[in-house]
C-alpha cells in the first residue's frame, strides 16, 4: 500500500464512518464462530486499529499484527499493541496449523492478479484445522476510483472468482456477502462521472467529513451491518466478505 495512507488512516480511523461501520460488520461476522482462545493473527494490520478492537473483544486470543509495512506497524506500536511481526502474507513467518483466527482485510487487492493464490495457500497452512479464515475484498473492477490508485490497489474482486479460489486452496466458505450496498449509485456517480470530468488525480478518500454528513452515512452503513446480523446478504457492493473454515481433512 502508499505509505502515505498511513497517516490518513491514523487520523479518521476512531470516528470516519466507513471505519465505524465496517468494523461492526466484522465483530458481528465473528462473534458467532469465533472460539475463544488460541492466536489470532491479523495480516495487513496497517495502524493496528482493528488489532486493538479485537484485543479488547477477545481478551482470551493471543493477537498477532503483521504487516509488509514498516511504517503502518510503527502506528500500530504506538497504539500499543506489543505482538508485532514485519512479513510478507506470501511467506508467514508462523508454522503450520497454529493459527486459530486469521484476518486479512482489504489486503489481497495490493497483489498482483495471481498473486492471491500463493497469500491463501500460506493462510491455510498456519491456519489450524477448523481454523477461520474473515477475508474483506475490494469488489468489482468496475467500481476502481482514484482512491483505488491512491493506495496501489493491483485487483478487484467477483464472489464467483474469489470463492472457488478458497476451496482450491483448502477452506470452506461459511458465509459471504458483498456490503457498502445502499451508497452504490453515490458512488458509481463519483468515480465514472464526478472525478473523470474533474481530471482528478489520484488521492485519499479518508478525509474529516462534517459531522452530520458523517454520521448520516454511518447510519447507512450501520442499518447494512443490522440487515446482515439478521442473516441478510447483498448481491453486489463496494466490498465483499467471505467467512471460510479450514477442512479438517482435505477435498
Amino acid at each position: 500500500m502508499n505509505p502515505a495512507e498511513f497517516a490518513n488512516i491514523a487520523a479518521t480511523e476512531e470516528h470516519f464512518w466507513w471505519f465505524q461501520g465496517m468494523n461492526r460488520m466484522l465483530c458481528d461476522f465473528l462473534d458467532r464462530h469465533h472460539s475463544s482462545g488460541g492466536l489470532m493473527l491479523e495480516v495487513g494490520c496497517g495502524t493496528g486499529g482493528v488489532s486493538t478492537l479485537f484485543e479488547r473483544r477477545y481478551p482470551a486470543s493471543n493477537v498477532v499484527s503483521m504487516d509488509l509495512a514498516p511504517e503502518g506497524l510503527r502506528y500500530a506500536r504506538d497504539r500499543g499493541l506489543r505482538r508485532l511481526a514485519l512479513a510478507d502474507m506470501r511467506s508467514l513467518p508462523f508454522a503450520r496449523n497454529c493459527v486459530q483466527t486469521l484476518l486479512a482485510l482489504d489486503v489481497l487487492v495490493h497483489l498482483e492478479p495471481g498473486e492471491e493464490r500463493t497469500a491463501l495457500d500460506e493462510f491455510v497452512r498456519v491456519l489450524a484445522p477448523g481454523g477461520l479464515l474473515l477475508l474483506r475484498v475490494s469488489a468489482f473492477p468496475w467500481l476502481r476510483s482514484r482512491h483505488s490508485a491512491f493506495v496501489n490497489e493491483r485487483q478487484r474482486f467477483r464472489k464467483q472468482d474469489l470463492l472457488p479460489a478458497l476451496e482450491r486452496s483448502g477452506l470452506t466458505p461459511i458465509r459471504h456477502t458483498y456490503a457498502n450496498c445502499l451508497l452504490l449509485p453515490v458512488s458509481l456517480f463519483k468515480f465514472r462521472v464526478w472525478e473523470p470530468l474533474m481530471n482528478a488525480p489520484p488521492e485519499s478518500g479518508l478525509r474529516p467529513l462534517p459531522p452530520l454528513f458523517n454520521a448520516a452515512l454511518r447510519s447507512i452503513l450501520t442499518a447494512e451491518a443490522a440487515w446482515l446480523r439478521h442473516g441478510g446478504s447483498f448481491p453486489v457492493g463496494q466490498s465483499l466478505w467471505v467467512l471460510a473454515r479450514k477442512r479438517s481433512i482435505p477435498a
